[in-house]
């Protein structure tokens, strides 16, 4: 099955492609910038699906809509351009789209619609490909993670953060149902606790929260999919791997305060340090929907044989900072003569998270940031207090 995407603004492309390779496994996808190149690569080799932008430098993408309806009226091709008038829309319609979506558009709902537009006798050609191929065609071009939001998107958002204000982000979340409400909590427990008075809006909970910790529990919930995976055996496994990475990010950021630090980034870092087992667990799910048949232990190897390299496609394909690769690297592995101080402290968040803490590596790590004895004072505190 093949894609053809015209958008000449990389991010969106990207987020297209990350949506579409989520819902259609084994997916070709080709990604254009100019209406010449889309048009041409039409007609070298017709695409089972076109998304299209309206204006690009070298032109219109109803363009490339007259080029495949000249061959083609069966062709899903969709719309998503920041033009949303009732004229511009019906001058699409006329050429016959399935669909039109203004920009900035909602994930959820793109995702809903284009999953309806693909005939199952397309999509069934899919079922050849083995679970190694699927795999590899995951590794080589991207997933997306099932969900109303796109974690790349809570990223690219996060490395502009300091451009953002609450009520942009409110507004950005609007249709964000579940992070509201989870924000709202978040925010209210602090809020009862200080003033008894409860946060009544999205954007209040955003400012009584900070923008960091808003960003990193949206990142959080995009993550979270042991709702989305109908498999009760995928689904333990991914929330296992979700509860792992939230504690490698509260160790982290722990760690990181001790050291004068936020610890923002290091949190980001945590949640993010089990993204290549999660998308394995996606590609498993999709191909026992699909009829594959596994068993645990052939689950158990694909998830190790795949997330490293899973995880590091996700990485290009969110275009995380080097900072933030270097984050994530370190939870896994450490070199011995490593000596960056955010490093140390991811490595012994993962120690620390695994209940390694009395681990000779870990006390090691602790002795190296200037933190095993008030570790140990605080870990004692609390089973005092337990």
């Amino acid at each position: 099955m093949k894609i053809l995407i015209l958008e000449d603004d990389e991010l969106i492309a990207d987020l297209l492609a990350t949506v579409v390779s989520g819902l259609y496994t084994g997916v070709e996808i080709e990604i254009a910038g100019e209406v010449s190149e889309a048009v041409a690569a039409w007609k070298s080799e017709p695409a089972d699906m076109v998304i299209t932008d309206w204006n690009l430098l070298d032109g219109s993408g109803l363009t490339l809509i007259k080029a495949v309806r000249r061959t083609s009226q069966s062709t899903p091709v969709v719309v998503v351009s920041g033009r949303a008038d009732r004229a511009s829309i019906l001058a699409a319609a006329s050429l016959g789209i399935s669909g039109y979506f203004s920009k900035p558009f909602s994930v959820e709902l793109l995702h809903q619609r284009l999953s309806k537009l693909i005939d199952p006798a397309t999509l069934a050609r899919n079922e050849l490909l083995s679970l190694t191929e699927r795999l590899q065609r995951a590794a080589d071009s991207g997933a997306q993670l099932p969900g109303g939001m796109d974690p790349g998107s809570v990223i690219a958002l996060a490395e502009r953060q300091d451009d953002l204000t609450p009520g942009c982000l409110a507004e950005e979340w609007k249709q964000e149902a579940a992070l509201s409400a989870k924000l709202l909590y978040v925010a209210n427990r602090a809020s009862l606790r200080r003033s008894g008075q409860p946060v009544q809006s999205v954007k209040d909970a955003i400012t009584a929260t900070g923008i960091p910790m808003a960003l990193n529990q949206a990142l959080a919930l995009s993550m979270d999919l042991a709702g989305k995976l109908p498999d009760p055996r995928l689904r333990t496994r991914a929330q296992h791997y979700h509860e792992q990475a939230e504690s490698v990010a509260a160790q982290a950021q722990r760690l990181a305060a001790m050291m004068g630090d936020s610890g923002d980034a290091h949190f980001t870092g945590g949640l993010l340090s089990r993204v290549g087992e999660l998308v394995a667990l996606r590609v498993v799910q999709q191909y026992v929907s699909e009829g594959g048949d596994l068993g645990e232990e052939e689950i158990d190897l694909a998830i190790a044989g795949w997330s490293q390299a899973l995880g590091n496609r996700m990485k290009i394909q969110w275009r995380l900072s080097l900072k933030l690769r270097e984050l994530v690297g370190a939870v896994h592995m450490l070199q011995q003569d490593a000596v960056s101080r955010d490093r140390l402290i991811m490595r012994a968040a993962a120690l620390l998270a695994a209940g390694d803490g009395e681990s000779e590596s870990c006390r090691r790590l602790l002795r190296r940031l200037g933190l095993r004895e008030e570790i140990g004072a605080q870990d004692n505190g609390s089973e005092g207090h337990s």
